[in-house]
């Protein structure tokens, strides 16, 4: 029990970097300017559901994506190593992680209209939260767990950002306030740093389970 609870809270810690959820608070906020509180806790429970949905079905279909494209594991942790360590880098710089979304992409969202449906999945869910770093963690963290208590820990973990997420922002003009934009790229600054050890980790796992080291 002691171990599965430590495996919840890596896997939480650790979708908690790569999702960033405080550093997706500017762009929630600067594409819902004109909504009303309602509308934007509405955005968020959205968000937070798609969320879940994109993570959980990456999570369960992953060992068949790995058998369908004949790719091992640890070639897949290697490859998902190197684009985690690219949103690292991203995130180290104080800003948002090309790999996740442009700024281009956010100026477009923010001046188009466009239903809360949209908005909710694209961009926020995906990619800006549930990106390609995500997905990636997931799919490789659920084909290593060797148990179906372990695969439970995973889908918990992804549960459990969601909630996190809806959270983070329905009180996301409470956190703008009280952090800033400084302290939002403070915070962004610390999760790359975190998802920089991952990373590395990710990469050197991969190599040693590639070559039998």
């Amino acid at each position: 029990m002691i171990e599965l609870v430590k495996h919840f809270v890596i896997l939480y810690g650790g979708l908690f970097a790569i999702t960033n959820p405080v550093g997706a608070v500017p762009v929630f906020l600067g594409i819902t300017h004109d909504l009303s509180r309602k509308e934007r806790r509405e955005i968020a429970r959205k968000t937070a559901i798609t969320v879940v949905v994109t993570l959980v079905t990456f999570a369960l279909i992953g060992e068949w994506i790995f058998r369908f494209f004949g790719s091992s594991t640890d070639a897949f942790a290697i490859a998902g190593g190197i684009l985690l360590f690219k949103m690292a880098m991203d995130m180290l710089s104080g800003r948002l992680s090309t790999v996740k979304i442009s700024r281009e992409e956010t100026e477009e969202f923010s001046e188009e209209v466009v239903t809360l449906e949209e908005v909710a999945v694209i961009p926020l869910a995906i990619p800006l939260i549930s990106g390609p770093g995500a997905i990636t963690t997931v799919m490789l963290y659920t084909a290593k767990s060797t148990s179906i208590p372990e695969k439970a820990a995973v889908i918990a973990s992804i549960v459990a950002i969601a909630v996190t997420v809806w959270f983070i922002l329905c009180s996301s003009n409470r956190i703008q306030e009280r952090l800033g934009r400084v302290g939002i790229k403070v915070m962004t600054r610390m999760m790359g740093l975190i998802l920089t050890s991952m990373a590395v980790q990710m990469i050197i796992n991969g190599i040693k389970g590639a070559f039998g080291i």
